[in-house]
This record gives structure tokens, sequence and C-alpha cells, in this order.
């Protein structure tokens, strides 16, 4: 059974790092495109990051790009999102997916996905 479980999240200060955890258990990660997420209140799901089927490329939302990180540890079967210069804006819960079939890097978040793991909060506040 695919199961996902995200950690990490809390409340910081802006300016903060975090660091988000996505354990795989189930399956080998390294097998699926990874993508997060993140919904904040009253707004619709968006993407932050992902890594692509095949080469593995990454990709980040233009919001988070040069502050966020995405990367894997294939030995602990876990993907990261290394969050740096965290702003109010970036308060949400944040979540991880997986997908096994298609080429593209999973930024859409209607885009059907293998599964999805429970969310994180993130709180940046003063």
């Amino acid at each position: 059974q695919l199961q996902l479980a995200e950690s990490g999240g809390g409340l910081v200060q802006p300016g903060a790092s975090l660091r988000l955890s996505c354990a795989a258990s189930g399956f080998t990660l390294d097998d699926y495109a990874i993508g997060w997420f993140r919904q904040a209140p009253g707004k619709e799901r968006e993407g932050v990051a992902c890594i692509s089927n095949g080469d593995r490329s990454t990709n980040y939302a233009d919001s988070v790009k040069g502050r966020f990180t995405i990367s894997m540890d294939n030995a602990k079967n876990t993907v990261y999102l290394q969050m740096n210069s965290l702003k109010s804006e970036d308060t949400a819960v944040y979540s991880c997916a997986v997908r096994s079939f298609g080429f593209t890097c999973p930024m859409n978040p209607r885009t059907p996905m293998n599964k999805w793991g429970q969310g994180t909060l993130v709180t940046v506040s003063s």
C-alpha cells in the first residue's frame, strides 16, 4: 500500500528556514514523479516544486524560485523541500504527491496523482 507521510512543518518567523520531509512507504519513490503542493487558507492548491519522471529534472513555481529546493534521498526513500527566506505568503498546508505515469514535472494540482500525503502546516508569522 502506497503511503506518504509529510513532516517538518511549524511556526517560524519571516526570513527563517524549514525543511519539509515526505517519507514514502510501500513503493520506491525514485520510480515516481514527485510534486510538492501547498494550499493557503481561502486559496486553491498550487504546485510549488516537482521532480519529473525519467531525467529527474526539477521545476519550481516562480514565487519560490531561488528560495526553495526539492531533493531526494533514495536510501531513505524520502523527498525534501528546503524552504529558505520564508515569507508570510508561504503560509499554507504543504503536501507531497506522486505520479507513476507521464513524463512531465507534476506542478498542476489538478493532474491525477497516484497518492497524496496528508499535509503539514507551515505558518510564517512574526
